[in-house]
């Protein structure tokens, strides 16, 4: 199977089930905002050690996978997407809350270079989460895409000052101007 099929050469992808729509449709443009959301966080993965974080972002990846698929179904039967997700990502979110002193400042994206790939996932996530809205004012979405694409991108923010705390590099606190 070669990577090039030519069917796109005219401006229009296909979607799971089969139907054809436009490359700038808003489904295409939620699906695209996830899959660059992967690929940063792959980025973030490859920035540090093969430790707890990279098995969290690799999770992370996997759930990106799981939506951008449900996004890209023509006609979905079943969901993969579920509120138990958004439930496992919030007790990891507290798990690592529970490692760092609280967050007194706002902070600047930054520190560690893992860390700083991790907030360059975080802004693409809340991008994807724009995206996302977007298409569900014109489509249904799986009831919890939303959820979990909101609470991903918290996830990412602690990830980062996990990763800036576990490296022993301090969030860059954010003073004003």
């Amino acid at each position: 199977m070669r990577i090039y099929t030519r069917r796109g050469d005219a401006g229009e992808t296909g979607l799971f089930g089969g139907d054809r729509i436009p490359k700038d449709s808003t489904r295409v443009q939620a699906i695209g905002a996830v899959d660059e959301t992967n690929a940063a966080l792959g980025l973030a993965a490859a920035l540090g050690p093969d430790d707890d974080i990279a098995e969290m972002i690799r999770t992370a990846q996997r759930g990106l996978f799981e939506l951008g698929a449900d996004v890209g179904v023509a006609r979905l039967a079943e969901p993969r997407i579920a509120a138990r997700w958004v439930a496992e990502v919030e007790a990891i979110i507290d798990r690592l809350e529970g490692e760092m002193e609280p967050l007194r400042n706002f902070i600047l994206p930054g520190g560690s270079p893992r860390a700083a790939a991790l907030h360059v996932a975080r802004g693409d996530c809340r991008r994807a989460e724009r995206a996302l809205v977007a298409l569900s004012a014109v489509e249904a979405l799986p009831a919890d895409a939303l959820a979990y694409i909101n609470r991903l991108s918290d996830l990412l923010f602690v990830l980062a000052r996990a990763a800036n705390h576990r490296a022993g590099v301090a969030d860059p606190i954010w003073r004003g101007t």
